[in-house]
């Protein structure tokens, strides 16, 4: 049999020329497949500009914590291709992995069709083809053409917060990007949705409205805040002590909530109390202020007690809540980023610019990212001492000794360096 990675060498070839956001090439892929998104446990389906992922691992940590089976599907992966797609609790294993793709390539034919496109196709046969007791998917791009906007009755969707981001497929208005969020929307499904600026929130109101959708508003319907040694959370089923998450950053108070609301405003699957402070504690999303301190690869390179992060936020939006965790930890970073081409350089830093004493900039390998200079000027405009390097084992070698280092500013970055630091996602 042909390896997965063959196949989806391939795969890339089927790129239409021109990409418009649709959903014709998906239903005409699904309908050869024999509509595997109608063969679906109760979907869970969230959408968002950042905290999306996060949420999506909340909401599978807490089911799972339930004793239930989950599938789960994400984008991008960091390390390797299969992370995409979690069956019942595992990574897709490489063999049906390439039957799957293959049946898929199959059925699409000489078709033009996006990556995402028929590697989710793939992902929803597997689904539909694995018993279990849910499926969460996280929505790649906007929302309402989206190629996983194909099921037609989840059981709740979700709206993380909303803020510019991909500007060359969803523009520049925030409140026209949060319309394409909200159209997973469905009637009579609840849309829970999380902390909104002021003109992406009435958009959201303006879809459901439109679209009779049951809407569950934060500060309206549920809240949450987070203690020095837990989060409160409540909404009119009452309240929920809960213990601080596993992930870091006080912005993680809002994903966990997002997620529990989700749980709680569903009529699907009995989720027990105790396994939402299980979930919390337990719940892992690699590249989100991870702390690989530990990782072999960093093995003698730093003085004890140095802490070593790991995130792949890449917009002004990521920069704040980054701001937040650095905060959080105290004093100040070093820090090695990278960013893609299309990317706001500046708009990342500036929130962050306070808590960086210096910057290394590096370039991406085989990606079409910004030139590691142009990133070193852009900090130095905002008063950050900034310079550049080849790659990133030079950056380390470069950064001196600090006491806490962040690595950051791309998921594709991320990646690579859990793949350096032999950390790939499990």
């Amino acid at each position: 049999m042909e390896t997965s990675d063959r196949i989806l060498g391939r795969l890339t070839a089927l790129h239409p020329k021109k990409i418009d956001l649709s959903l014709g090439r998906m239903e005409r892929l699904l309908a050869a497949l024999g509509h595997p998104e109608r063969r679906l446990p109760p979907v869970f389906h969230v959408a968002g500009t950042n905290g999306k992922g996060s949420t999506v691992a909340y909401l599978r940590a807490i089911l799972e914590a339930a004793g239930l089976r989950v599938h789960v599907y994400t984008s991008p992966h960091l390390v390797r291709f299969a992370e995409r797609i979690r069956l019942a609790g595992s990574l897709i294993e490489e063999d049906r992995l390439a039957d799957i793709l293959a049946r898929c390539e199959a059925a699409n034919g000489e078709a033009p069709i996006t990556f995402f496109e028929i590697t989710t196709a793939a992902a929803l046969v597997a689904f539909a083809e694995e018993p279990a007791d849910a499926v969460i998917l996280e929505v790649g791009l906007g929302g309402r053409l989206d190629a996983t906007n194909v099921v037609e009755t989840p059981c709740v969707t979700a709206i993380s917060p909303v803020s510019l981001d991909h500007r060359e497929f969803l523009g520049d208005d925030l409140g026209g990007i949060a319309r394409e969020k909200a159209g997973i929307a469905k009637p009579g499904c609840p849309l829970v949705v999380a902390p909104q600026e002021d003109e992406a929130l009435a958009a959201i109101e303006a879809v459901a409205r439109r679209a009779g959708v049951p809407l569950v508003l934060n500060g309206r319907d549920w809240r949450v805040s987070m203690g020095a040694h837990g989060l409160d959370y409540e909404d009119g089923l009452g309240g929920l002590g809960l213990p601080l998450p596993a992930l870091r950053g006080g912005h993680q108070a809002i994903n966990a909530g997002l997620a529990v609301a989700c749980l709680r405003h569903q009529r699907h699957l009995p989720v027990p109390d105790h396994a939402f402070a299980v979930g919390l504690e337990t719940v892992d999303w690699p590249a989100r202020f991870q702390d690989i301190s530990g990782a072999p690869g960093l093995k003698g390179r730093f003085a004890a007690g140095a802490r070593v992060f790991l995130d792949g936020g890449h917009n002004p939006a990521a920069g704040a809540v980054l701001a937040d965790a650095m905060a959080h930890e105290g004093g100040r970073f070093a820090l090695i980023m990278g960013m893609m081409a299309n990317k706001d350089v500046a708009g990342f830093l500036a929130p962050v610019a306070g808590h960086v004493e210096r910057l290394i900039a590096i370039p991406i390998p085989g990606q079409a990212c910004h030139d590691p200079r142009a990133i070193a000027a852009a900090a130095r405009d905002l008063g950050i001492s900034a310079h550049s390097a080849e790659n990133f084992h030079q950056a380390l070698a470069m950064i001196g000794e600090p006491a806490r280092i962040l690595i950051c500013g791309s998921l594709y970055l991320a990646g690579q360096v859990l793949a350096e630091m032999d950390l790939p996602p499990r």
